[in-house]
């Protein structure tokens, strides 16, 4: 944003920067960053490094460098925020990764209208529909159950921010004993650090103590030794691509369920129509299909990641394209 200088989760280095949530591909060490409380804890374990830090409560509008700023909840994961910015009469707000669907350890979505709208669409194709989140956690559960009376280890492979901790509230909450790989370990005590109440129980990885327990592991440990050496493991990967047919064989598992932290097709169209935006620009997945989607119903919109394709009816004036 030029006329704020102020970067929306930039990939390199910047002066002025908002981070909307802790995840690697997110943070950077900018010079000075606007972020929420949690993302800011979260981020410290994650990344060193000298910078001046904006940390807002959600909710809370405040003055940061001249700009009015609320942060609102994104329901990505834990900590992770909306940027809702007003300036010269204008209002923007930018999602970062959000999702609508309430989850069991990050706050859920909150909204307000604004004038442009600037939103990720990581599942913008209509065939990206996700089953109730209930019903795959039921899912993961039997496959858990399964496993252990036959004497198998189970193994759940997510993010270890964010996903893990959602798997491992399910777990706790069908009375299994989630047991955690170090680095989802090291973020979860950061959970519990914040959140007073967490409710889960989970254990530290500990391969004398693997038995009868349910294995938490982010998905690079797929086939490192701590794993391949659990001879009797079935592996489960938890991932909104799993929507797809034959996603177990493409990640190499014995099961695969479309557990996401993102928002889906059904859920974008709606926030578009909640916000109610004069205009809404896509970035990131399905950006340009999903922008051509919203200006079918009448929305403009225009991808600011791939091509806008021009559509033009006979009789029609030709629209400015990028």
């Amino acid at each position: 944003m030029p006329a704020q200088n102020l970067w929306l989760d930039p990939g390199d280095r910047k002066p002025f920067a908002f981070v909307s949530h802790a995840h690697s591909d997110h943070i950077g060490n900018h010079a000075e960053t606007i972020l929420s409380v949690p993302t800011a804890r979260l981020m410290r374990a994650r990344l060193g490094g000298e910078r001046h830090e904006y940390a807002l409560e959600f909710g809370v509008t405040q003055e940061v460098r001249r700009l009015r700023v609320t942060l609102l909840p994104a329901g990505h994961i834990f900590g992770s925020a909306q940027l809702f910015l007003e300036a010269e009469g204008e209002s923007l707000l930018y999602t970062g990764d959000f999702k609508l669907r309430p989850g069991l350890s990050a706050e859920r979505a909150e909204w307000r209208q604004a004038d442009t709208l600037i939103m990720e669409t990581t599942f913008g194709l209509s065939k990206y529909r996700f089953p109730p989140t209930e019903q795959v956690m039921a899912e993961m559960i039997r496959f858990c159950a399964e496993s252990l009376e036959e004497e198998h280890t189970p193994v759940l492979l997510g993010y270890s921010l964010g996903k893990s901790q959602e798997i491992l509230c399910a777990l706790s909450r069908a009375g299994m004993t989630p047991m955690l790989h170090g680095t989802v370990f090291k973020m979860t005590e950061i959970y519990r650090e914040l959140q007073p109440g967490f409710p889960c129980e989970y254990e530290k990885y500990d391969a004398g103590r693997i038995a009868g327990k349910v294995l938490v592991c982010p998905p690079g440990a797929s086939r490192t030794r701590m794993l391949t050496r659990i001879k009797n493991r079935r592996t489960a990967v938890l991932t909104g691509w799993a929507v797809e047919p034959g996603a177990k064989f493409r990640y190499g598992c014995d099961a695969a369920f479309p557990l996401s932290d993102h928002a889906d097709y059904e859920d974008l169209v709606r926030y578009v129509e909640l916000v109610k935006p004069k205009r809404v620009l896509t970035l990131h997945g399905f950006a340009s299909e999903f922008a051509a989607d919203l200006r079918r119903r009448g929305v403009e919109a225009w991808a600011l990641t791939g091509e806008n394709q021009l559509e033009l009816q006979l009789g029609d004036k030709p629209r400015l394209v990028s």
